[in-house]
């Protein structure tokens, strides 16, 4: 299977210049700035996905933001002078949000409505020109995670006209297009589309999920007291999912999977791999991680489980995340592991 040279082990920048908690400039500005980016580096990086929310780049109307560009710009560059590639990741558009916080949004309107598709065509249209003297520094990924698996076909159908039109700006720079089911590293079979070579399947990989979102607040009835290791065996971790009245089933529940541990990942894997070679696509997960509730040597296990995964196959992939958002690097629940982890990110 074929890999991404530049975009092979990079990190997010989540809650920067998306999944703020407010629009405000002040945030921006400080959150994420030109140390942070010699750090990245530093640990061992070789690019990182920028989510953006399409109201940094665009008003209400949708006419461009340049104080929204900028951020994106000043990014770029400040990768550039450490030797970074930079994957710009438009996390949501005006129409549609994964966010399961937002409980009004409507997730399916979005995939049959041109006109919320031509506007996305052209603040993608908006970003690929400005960036078109960087094609093999920046990277593009058309939405973050789709929601819902019966929009499956209508997405394939958005990622063509995408891709053609893309092309007519930036032949050259890749392309990481991810399929339904929250990205879903078991939906990654689904995609079909007209494929050129620089094009890349995207997935995340949070599983299992009863490990790696425990007691996480946003989930709908999972309990904010709820602990559990990692390694545990399959049993104990399906036998956890039933116990607890969220929606955290996910890849432990499929059929002839083996024990958690490496073999988990090779087997869940297994689908999409395949998928990548009959296309000749390579694979790239832009999302895994475990929250901070989990304790830190059990994250680091996890990490070192999935990154083992990730090297027998070739896969590119990007931490979430690098601060905050419940599953930052940098934060205090990480510190008893984080020098570790950056001793593994550079093996």
């Amino acid at each position: 299977m074929r890999t991404v040279k530049g975009f092979y082990n990079g990190v997010n920048l989540g809650g920067w210049i998306s999944q703020f908690e407010r629009y405000d400039t002040e945030h921006f500005d400080s959150f994420i700035t030109k140390k942070d980016i010699a750090d990245i580096a530093g640990f061992g990086f070789d690019h990182v996905r920028v989510p953006v929310d399409y109201i940094v780049l665009e008003d209400e109307e949708g006419v461009p933001k340049e104080e929204g560009f900028a951020y994106l710009e000043n990014c770029r560059e400040w990768c550039e002078e450490y030797g970074l590639n930079m994957l710009i990741d438009l996390h949501e558009c005006f129409g549609y949000s994964f966010d399961p916080l937002k409980k009004d949004m409507d997730r399916k309107k979005f995939f049959y409505d041109g006109k919320l598709q031509e506007r996305f065509m052209n603040l993608w249209r908006e970003i690929a020109v400005r960036f078109k003297d960087h094609q093999e520094q920046v990277a593009f990924e058309p939405l973050n995670e789709v929601a819902l698996e019966e929009v499956s076909d209508a997405w394939n159908g958005i990622a063509a006209k995408y891709v053609k039109m893309m092309r007519t700006i930036v032949p050259d720079s890749f392309i990481v297009i991810g399929g339904v089911r929250y990205n879903s590293v078991l939906s990654v079979p689904l995609l079909d589309f007209p494929l050129d070579d620089r094009i890349v399947y995207n997935f995340h990989c949070y599983e299992p999920i009863i490990f790696t979102h425990q007691g996480a607040y946003w989930m709908d009835k999972m309990p904010q007291d709820f602990r559990i290791g990692y390694p545990r065996t399959l049993k104990e971790y399906r036998d956890a999912s039933n116990s607890v009245e969220a929606d955290v089933g996910g890849a432990v529940f499929t059929e002839g999977i083996g024990e958690i541990g490496e073999s988990f990942f090779d087997d869940i894997f297994a689908p999409a791999i395949k998928k990548a070679e009959d296309d000749n696509v390579p694979l790239y997960c832009g999302e895994y991680g475990a929250i901070d509730l989990a304790e830190g040597e059990d994250r680091l296990r996890w990490i070192k489980d999935i990154h083992d995964a990730f090297g027998r196959y070739g896969i590119g992939h990007a931490l979430w995340n690098y601060k905050e958002k419940d599953f930052g690097m940098l934060d205090e629940r990480f510190s008893s592991v984080r020098e570790k982890f950056i001793a593994l990110n550079k093996t």
